[in-house]
C-alpha cells in the first residue's frame, strides 16, 4: 500500500471518527449540562455550605376511618388517600415496627405498639408516613424540594421512572464513546504515543491518589 493510499484512509478514519464524536457530544449536550451541573452542587453542597438544595418539610395528620389489619394495607391506603402512583420504597423493618415489643424504661418493662412505617420517593418529593396501629390518625412528613434539589435528585435517579434511567444509562455510554473516540482523534491528528500515555497516567495517577486519600 502506497503512502498516498494510507493518507486516504487515514483521512477517512479521522472524518468518521470525527462524526460519531460529534454525534455522541450532540445527543449528550442536554443531559450533560444538567448532570455536570447537579454533579457540581453534590460534590460542594456540605463542603461549602452552598444553601441552594433545599427540602421543605410539611406534615399532617391523615385520618385513618377503616380497620388496618397490615402494614401492606397501610401502604395502599396512604397510596390512595394521597394519589401516589409509585411504589413504596423497599426497605428492611426494624425492630418492633411490625409487632410490639417491651422495652426497658426506668427500670420497668413498658410495653411498646407496633410502628408501621413506609416511605414514597418521587422526583420532586420525599413522602413519609407512620401510623400506630389503632390509633385515628396517621403522621405524613412531606419534603418538597426547590429546583436545585429537584435537578440534584434527578442526577441521582431519586424517583425516576425507567425510561429516565435508560435515558441516563445512554448518556454514560455515550460518554465513555466520547472518551474512545477523543482518544483515537488525538492518536490520529497528533500521532504521539508518549504523551498520549502521560496524559492517561497521569489522569490515572490522580484518580487514584484522590481515591486512596478519600479513603
Amino acid at each position: 500500500m502506497d503512502k498516498k493510499t494510507k493518507h486516504v484512509q487515514r483521512g477517512n478514519v479521522i472524518r468518521w471518527l470525527r462524526k460519531v464524536h460529534g454525534w455522541l457530544g450532540l445527543w449528550g449536550a442536554v443531559l450533560g449540562l444538567l448532570f455536570g451541573l447537579s454533579g457540581i452542587l453534590l460534590n460542594h453542597r456540605a463542603v461549602m455550605k452552598i444553601p441552594a438544595a433545599k427540602m421543605e418539610e410539611s406534615e399532617i395528620q391523615l385520618p385513618v376511618n377503616t380497620p388496618l389489619a397490615s402494614n401492606k394495607e397501610f401502604v395502599r391506603y396512604v397510596q390512595q388517600a394521597l394519589d401516589i402512583q409509585h411504589e413504596p420504597v423497599q426497605r428492611k423493618p426494624k425492630k418492633g415496627e411490625q409487632a410490639p415489643r417491651d422495652v426497658a424504661f426506668m427500670g420497668k418493662d413498658m410495653k411498646q405498639p407496633a410502628v408501621w412505617k413506609t416511605e414514597f420517593q418521587l422526583p420532586q418529593a420525599a413522602i413519609k408516613a407512620e401510623y400506630v396501629p389503632g390509633n385515628r390518625f396517621a403522621t405524613v412528613v412531606r419534603e418538597d424540594a426547590n429546583v436545585f434539589a429537584f435537578i440534584s435528585r434527578m442526577h441521582k435517579g431519586t424517583g425516576m421512572n425507567a425510561g429516565w434511567i435508560l435515558l441516563a444509562d445512554s448518556l454514560a455510554g455515550a460518554m465513555l464513546l466520547l472518551s474512545i473516540t477523543g482518544v483515537l482523534l488525538w492518536t490520529k491528528m497528533r500521532g504521539s504515543r508518549l504523551a498520549m500515555a502521560g496524559l492517561i497516567g497521569t489522569s490515572l495517577g490522580l484518580t487514584v491518589l484522590f481515591t486512596v486519600q478519600s479513603l
